[in-house]
C-alpha cells in the first residue's frame, strides 16, 4: 500500500536503503554505544614492583653463578680428581720403600692387632690387643706353664680367638692361647705399652716357682659357657670336654679301698 507523501516524510528515519529498522531495535543499538562513551576503563598500571636489592642480595644468584647442588657435584668431582692423581703420579713412588716379607720367628711370638676407621676420629682407635701362644713364651718347665694359665684366668683360651689372625692349623698351639687388649689410655702406644708389661709381670710371676699353683686346676669355666651359648651341640651335658669320671675328683675326697681277703688254693668259703 502506497503511502502519502507527508507520511512517508514522517518515516524517512525509519527506511534505509534496503533495510528496515523499527524504533525498538534503533534504541537498543543506540544506548550500549552512548554508555561506552559515557563510561571510562581504568587501565591498570604496568610498571615493575619496586625491590629492594638489599633485603634479597643473598638469595638472587650472582650473574650467572651456578645452584648449590651443582658446586656439591663439582667439589665431589674435583675431590675424585685429586685422589686420582695422587694413584697415578705418587703411588709409584711408593715402590722405593718396599720390603720382602720375612715370616716372624720364635723371638717374635706376638701378634698386635688394631682398629682402623680410615682415618676418621673414633674412641676405639686406640685400643691395642696381643694375642700370643703359650708354647712360645719363655717359661720354665711344665709348672710354669700351667701357673701362667691358672694366672691368665679368663683371657686363656685353648683355641686361637677368632680375631687373632691365627690359623688353628699352625704350629705353637699346644699350650693354648693368651689373649690380653687395652683401650684405658689415649694414644695407642700407651695401650700397646700396658699390655705388654702386663705380660711381662705375668711371665715373672709363672716362672717364680716358690709357689707353683700345682694343686689349683686350670679354670675353664668361660670357655664351658661360651660353648653352652653357642648351643651348636657341645653345650650337653658331658660333651663340653669329657664326661667326668672318678679321676677328675681329688684324690683325697675318694673313700679309702676296703682290704679284701685272699683266699688260699686248697680252702673254699662255706
Amino acid at each position: 500500500m502506497a503511502l502519502a507523501r507527508s507520511c512517508r516524510a514522517a518515516f524517512a528515519p525509519v527506511f534505509r536503503a534496503n533495510h528496515l529498522h523499527t524504533c525498538s531495535v534503533l534504541s537498543a543499538r543506540a544506548a550500549p554505544a552512548a554508555s561506552a562513551k559515557s563510561k571510562r576503563v581504568a587501565v591498570p598500571n604496568l610498571e615493575p614492583f619496586p625491590v629492594e636489592e638489599d633485603v634479597f642480595e643473598d638469595q638472587l644468584r650472582q650473574e650467572d653463578d651456578a645452584p648449590e647442588p651443582t658446586h656439591k657435584y663439582l667439589q665431589q668431582q674435583r675431590n675424585m680428581l685429586y685422589y686420582m692423581r695422587l694413584i697415578e703420579h705418587e703411588m709409584p713412588k711408593l715402590v722405593a720403600y718396599r720390603k720382602p716379607f720375612v715370616p716372624p720367628d720364635a723371638s717374635q711370638p706376638l701378634v698386635v692387632r688394631s682398629i682402623s676407621y680410615g682415618g676418621e676420629p673414633h674412641p676405639a682407635a686406640a685400643k691395642r690387643t696381643i694375642v700370643v701362644p703359650v708354647a712360645r713364651l719363655p717359661l720354665n718347665g711344665e709348672a710354669a706353664i700351667h701357673k701362667f694359665k691358672v694366672l691368665a684366668g679368663v683371657r686363656w683360651t685353648p683355641d686361637p680367638p677368632t680375631d687373632s689372625g691365627i690359623n688353628a692349623e699352625e704350629s705353637g698351639g699346644e699350650h693354648g692361647y693368651f689373649k690380653i687388649s687395652c683401650e684405658d689410655f689415649p694414644k695407642a702406644a700407651m695401650n700397646l705399652k700396658w699390655a705388654s708389661d702386663t705380660i711381662d709381670r705375668l711371665l715373672a710371676a709363672a716362672n717364680d716357682l716358690s709357689e707353683a699353683f700345682s694343686d689349683i686346676p686350670v679354670d675353664t669355666r668361660h670357655i664351658e659357657a661360651r660353648t653352652r651359648k653357642a648351643k651348636q651341640g657341645g653345650h650337653i651335658y658331658g660333651r663340653q670336654t669329657h664326661r667326668p669320671s672318678l679321676k677328675d675328683f681329688p684324690k683325697e675326697w675318694l673313700p679309702d679301698p676296703q682290704p679284701q681277703a685272699i683266699a688260699s688254693p686248697g680252702t673254699s668259703s662255706t
